[in-house]
């Protein structure tokens, strides 16, 4: 498959309220690009940014991260994923059984095992000083459990999904990543190594340390 001659820009925040810890879902997008030997720019975005009718134009939601090239804009990570993966080699298999199923995982990445998550993510931040808090929170991490007990049991001893590590690997990894400090992984040794071995690949670490450099810009470092 041709690389396009154009390179693509993404967005990303200006100032993430991750930290640059590698959580907000650019990293998704810069880890695939950065996967596929795709160079690519960022166009940073501060929250006002993200209101007005320009940037509402590319997104209409107001989130990052939104994708151009040439005339194509495009928006939601796992649909950006899904076409940097089929237009160049190495997040998807060419047999075309192994590709479905690589695909599949990539939905049930977002669908399945991120929802619970993202629910105890909000819950976290937006009701950990009200009274039912201590009460809740056991109910809203075992939703979570639920969800990494079945992947636990299905990911075995595997080295990833299935087969060759896939955009489905890769989406599966940045959603679990969202866990980090909840202290829930660590119940799952396979998953915290799967973790591991993803987070060992030099795509992965090129594209956390350009995340983490906008963070310490930001900090005047």
């Amino acid at each position: 498959m041709k690389q396009s001659v154009s390179t693509p820009t993404i967005t990303a925040f200006k100032t993430s309220p991750d930290r640059g810890r590698g959580l907000a879902r650019d990293m998704r997008v810069r880890w695939a690009l950065e996967e596929v030997g795709q160079p690519y720019n960022v166009q940073l975005v501060t929250f006002e940014e993200m209101k007005q009718p320009v940037y509402r134009a590319l997104q209409p939601f107001g989130q990052i991260p939104a994708y151009k090239e040439d005339n194509l804009v495009l928006f939601e990570s796992g649909a950006i994923i899904l076409y940097i993966a089929e237009k160049h080699a190495g997040l998807l298999p060419s047999e075309p059984k192994a590709r479905a199923r690589a695909i599949m995982w990539m939905f049930s990445a977002l669908n399945t095992v991120e929802p619970p998550i993202v629910e105890r993510s909000g819950f976290v931040l937006l009701e950990r000083n009200k009274p039912w808090f201590s009460e809740r929170l056991p109910i809203v991490d075992e939703r979570v459990h639920v969800r990494l007990k079945e992947l636990s049991a299905y990911l075995g001893d595997a080295e990833w999904l299935d087969g060759d590590f896939s955009a489905g690997d890769l989406l599966m990894v940045t959603v679990l990543r969202r866990l980090d400090g909840s202290g829930l992984l660590e119940h799952y040794t396979n998953i915290c190594a799967y973790i591991a071995r993803a987070e060992a690949r030099p795509a992965y670490q090129r594209a956390f340390a350009a995340q983490l450099a906008v963070f310490k810009d930001t900090l005047g470092e």
